[in-house]
């Protein structure tokens, strides 16, 4: 079920945050995200936030600025089984276009985004790990 995020939800969330992103970027330091950690605590409550929850268990959520996907963030343990594909759709209901930006490296990450409509636009580097990252976009064509 996605349902929107509520303040009681941040500590798991969080959780998730930390455990996918060290998974999902073995080639950034994990210090690099522990560092962020307490920082994006604090941002996330101002963001858009759903999360996907079965059995009273958050298993994933998306974050969202408007338009702007911060990230979607699956509990490591239940990946590939629709969840992420679940919060993208049920954001997609709502806007007509939507981007993002996620590491070149993260291959099984662009895959997804690629298989779910959307277009690299521009290749950058983050500048706070200097790593290669891609600026991806979708628009609603109905």
């Amino acid at each position: 079920m996605v349902r929107k995020f509520e303040n009681k939800d941040l500590d798991a969330v969080m959780n998730i945050w930390l455990k996918t992103n060290i998974a999902a970027h073995d080639f950034i330091s994990e210090n690099y995200w522990q560092e962020n950690f307490e920082p994006v605590k604090k941002m996330l409550p101002d963001a858009t936030i759903y999360v996907y929850e079965e059995n009273h268990i958050i298993l994933g959520f998306i974050g969202l600025s408007e338009s702007y996907i911060a990230g979607i963030f699956i509990d490591t343990n239940f990946q590939s089984k629709g969840i992420g594909k679940a919060l993208l759709d049920y954001v997609k209901k709502s806007h007509t276009g939507l981007s993002l930006q996620v590491y070149k490296r993260n291959s099984r990450a662009v895959s997804f985004y690629l298989r779910e409509n959307f277009v690299i636009s521009k290749e950058q580097v983050d500048e706070n790990t200097g790593e290669t990252e891609l600026v991806m976009n979708w628009e609603n064509m109905f």
